[in-house]
């Protein structure tokens, strides 16, 4: 397999997908820093969108935990 085809492979490979799940993570603490200034300021719709913010970082973990699993021994990059 040439260099170039697994370059664009690399989003549908473990270490590719290991990388997006950090990056989720890493968008986790933001959201974590949205929700907690919208206590401290008391803004229940500032506070709604830090929920829903959260819920979509919880949700995109998940799928790429899920993707990962069913990858298993499919990895592009494992030739």
């Amino acid at each position: 397999m040439s260099a170039i085809k697994k370059a664009k492979g690399f989003k549908k490979s473990k270490p590719g997908l290991y990388l997006s799940i950090g990056g989720s993570v890493f968008g986790a603490f933001g959201a974590y820093k949205q929700i907690k200034e919208a206590r401290a300021e008391q803004d229940k719709l500032q506070l709604v969108d830090a929920v829903i913010s959260a819920a979509a970082v919880v949700t995109t973990v998940a799928l790429l935990v899920r993707e990962l699993k069913r990858l298993g021994e499919d990895d592009v990059l494992a030739d």
